[in-house]
């Protein structure tokens, strides 16, 4: 296929889920079933476009060694495409801000990965929101056993959802991505608020919850503040390199002239501070607390944000930039940081997940757990581990929570068959019995669980899982670093209890005797919603065989199995690192590991071992109706913690939220606002109060009064001289006549006496 088309495609992958979002809000949303197959028919087309184009890069790759694809290694950029942007410095050198679209090897895997979860779960969507069935008139909230009245604006912004998360993997720099970024955390922002009328009246024993609304808000602000940091470190990035597309930037020609420039102190700050993103997009602690929230949205939001798109998106950004975090590791101790947090948040979440009794719950801090497994192998320079484990989590993850999202469907149904709408049909403490009410459900979400867990050779989570532990082994016993241990230790710990909590999960939903007439009358899903799991389990089980290790069963001849996607995934960052290998800002080149029985060991015994223990506690013996919980009396207070979540949502609480609504109450309400602003306003508002009033008086007393004497002094004048004003003309000669007699009498008196040459005398 030529490189114009491949192009040409690889640009339009996005577009058709972002067009269908403009479609149904312009012009379908109310034609709820044209809105609905409009989203399937955009994602489908991006899955057909996502295979054509990674499937165009698996026979290059194929087509030559595979065990050193020469062609992949010096050209791992297969397909590229960029427009320009935005005109930026000096005009007249034409500068422009480029933006633009790229595939490479790791880039191939995650369009295989993200179409598939994502068109599973639109696929699912329609029967999860009853399509079909009367319609509901309540907006904002569940309508149980009727068809969502909002199901075009769902689809919609799962199409909104979808077509970012797509645009954000075949982007070529980090402006794209960063765009990508965003869009998802509008859209997660939404949807988990999609229920936005929804509140609960919940009584002691009661799982807690917050109405979707503040969920959504709390999701919002949490990853806003590791946005913030995320967008100070790519400015950075920019003014550092030059540029933000990530094959100039991360070559190693750029890292080596970076290194002398700013030097590797810089280059950790910068890494950080761009891991700061994945922090709160992944749900890594400490901005870890709003994804298990966002449980309040649909269940297809649910396995959107955990498998196919948002938290997977924190996770891709770290790999993506992987030559730049390798370099950093090496030369500060950025290594410790992401390691820290990533087995950190991994054993944490592990912790609270067995004490949870919400059937997501237990699945979300499961997924806070698993992305640790990730962050944690990249602080240890793992780059092949952190990226296979990404795309097995996805795929076993989607299975889990659309199973589970099927689950709660059963138990709704039973709620509408007993008119019972005060049992939580999300607790596992009211299930019981399911395997043989759903069967399809409870088959495949025992695989997904499996895989999960790790069970030995046969699911995709146990050979990803087995590669964290190598390379922290590795780290450890090759390389002398505490930190592989730490983190080894951690990991094994997080994966033990990842197991019993799995099983314990599996117990308490399918085994054992109905609890409730809730799972007495429930029943299996629609087509819908159980074709999905058909599919996902397939992937659950067999994306992890494309990357058993090459010495696992080797002989002397050589090895029985080839690691593919340790060959396809490294060959894109395997020039640039062994060339940062001989300029020693790294320690390792991308290369096999040196075998080692420790971490299969491992794996197989944690897996084993904690499915073991979870049956014993919670399998054998099925937990009965109103049964306590069997760890509850064994952890006494501990138990507590756990179920309280460490008290992390309590901690901030009064930490951050509590001093910032006393700061903004107090200080600056009261004291800021109404003390300083408003003090000042009242002051200059009573000043010139005052000179106004005295302006008033004056114009009162001075002008007003002034001009009204005078007024009525003329008015006075006239009303005297009005009165020789008769209208009688007899009056009027009378009056005339005693003038000129008077006038008369004066002259004659005057003349008389002498005066007149006297009065002349003054005129002359």
């Amino acid at each position: 296929m030529s490189q114009e088309t491949l192009q040409t495609l690889t640009w339009l992958i996005p577009a058709g889920p972002l067009l269908v979002f403009f479609l149904i809000v312009l012009f379908t949303r109310n034609n709820r079933t044209l809105s609905w197959v409009l989203a399937w028919a955009g994602v489908i087309g991006a899955l057909v476009l996502s295979w054509i184009v990674a499937f165009d890069l698996f026979g290059t790759f194929l087509s030559h060694d595979v065990s050193h694809p020469e062609e992949l290694i010096e050209h791992p950029v297969q397909v590229a495409s960029s427009i320009d942007w935005l005109p930026i410095g000096d005009f007249a050198n034409n500068t422009w801000l480029k933006i633009g679209v790229a595939v490479d090897p790791f880039t191939a895997v995650m369009l295989i990965m993200v179409s598939v979860a994502v068109t599973m779960i639109f696929i699912y969507s329609v029967g999860y929101h009853n399509y079909g069935k009367p319609r509901g008139t309540v907006l904002g909230s569940p309508n149980h056993g009727k068809e969502e009245p909002l199901i075009s604006r769902f689809f919609a912004l799962m199409s909104l959802f979808a077509g970012a998360m797509l645009l954000l993997v075949v982007s070529d720099n980090l402006l794209l991505l960063f765009i990508g970024w965003e869009i998802m955390g509008f859209c997660s922002y939404s949807l988990i608020g999609f229920w936005y009328s929804r509140e609960y009246h919940l009584e002691p024993g009661d799982i807690p919850h917050i109405s979707p609304r503040k969920a959504g808000i709390k999701a919002f602000m949490t990853t806003r503040v590791a946005d913030v940091v995320m967008l100070l470190g790519i400015v950075y990035f920019y003014s550092v390199f030059g540029t933000l597309n990530f094959s100039e930037a991360l070559s190693a020609g750029s890292l080596e002239h970076a290194y002398a420039e700013i030097g590797v102190g810089m280059l950790g700050v910068m890494a950080l501070l761009i891991f700061t993103g994945t922090v709160g997009k992944s749900a890594q602690w400490p901005l870890h607390t709003w994804l298990p929230d966002a449980m309040e949205g649909p269940t297809p939001v649910s396995a959107t944000i955990h498998a196919a798109a948002m938290v997977s998106a924190g996770v891709y950004l770290i790999v993506r930039i992987f030559p730049l975090i390798s370099v950093a590791i090496e030369g500060t101790g950025a290594g410790w940081v992401i390691a820290g947090i990533g087995a950190f948040t991994a054993l944490m979440a592990a912790t609270i997940a067995v004490a949870q009794n919400d059937v997501k719950g237990v699945l979300a801090y499961s997924t806070i757990s698993q992305l640790g497994f990730m962050v944690a192998a990249v602080g240890l320079g793992a780059y092949i581990a952190a990226a296979f484990h990404l795309i097995t989590h996805a795929f076993f993850k989607a299975l889990l929570f659309l199973a589970s999202g099927s689950v709660i469907h059963g138990m709704e149904h039973g709620a509408e068959h007993v008119h019972d709408h005060h049992t939580d049909p999300q607790d596992m403490r009211y299930m019981g019995g399911l395997r043989h009410k759903m069967p399809i459900t409870f088959w495949t979400f025992v695989i997904g669980g499996m895989s999960l867990s790790g069970l030995p050779l046969v699911t995709a989570g146990f050979w990803s899982k087995d590669e964290i532990f190598a390379d922290a082994w590795f780290v450890w016993t090759n390389d002398a670093k505490v930190l592989g241990l730490i983190v080894f230790v951690m990991l094994a710990l997080a994966a033990f209890l990842t197991a019993f909590y799995t099983m314990r999960q599996l117990s308490m939903t399918f085994l054992g005797k109905p609890r409730t007439p809730l799972a007495e009358h429930a029943h299996e899903s629609n087509g819908f919603m159980t074709f999905p799991l058909v599919i996902l389990s397939i992937f659950a089980v067999a994306a992890g065989w494309v990357g058993i290790p090459d010495n696992f069963l080797g002989t002397e001849n050589g090895s029985v199995f080839v690691n593919l996607y340790h060959h396809f995934v490294g060959a894109t960052i395997e020039e640039p690192i062994a060339e940062l290998y001989e300029l020693h800002l790294v320690a390792h080149k991308i290369e096999t590991l040196p075998w080692s029985w420790v971490p299969l060991i491992t794996s197989v015994v944690v897996a084993l071992g904690g499915l073991l223990v979870g049956y014993l506690i919670y399998g054998r013996k099925p937990l009965e109706k109103e049964q306590q919980d069997p760890l509850i009396r064994p952890l006494g207070p501990l138990h507590s913690f756990l179920q309280n979540k460490w008290y992390w949502d309590e901690l901030y609480h009064l930490v951050f939220i509590r001093p910032t609504v006393y700061f903004s109450e107090v200080i600056v309400f009261e004291v800021m606002d109404k003390g300083i602003i408003d003090g000042i306003l009242h002051l200059v508002a009573r000043v010139f109060y005052g000179i106004g009033e005295y302006a008033r008086r004056f114009e009162l007393t001075v002008v007003s009064g002034g001009v009204d004497w005078v007024k009525d002094q003329f008015l006075a004048m006239t009303k005297e001289v009005r009165q020789l004003q008769t209208g009688k003309v007899q009056e009027y000669v009378l009056v005339s006549g005693l003038i000129a007699a008077a006038l008369a009498f004066m002259i004659i008196f005057l003349i008389n006496f002498g005066w007149s040459e006297q009065i002349m005398s003054w005129f002359q």
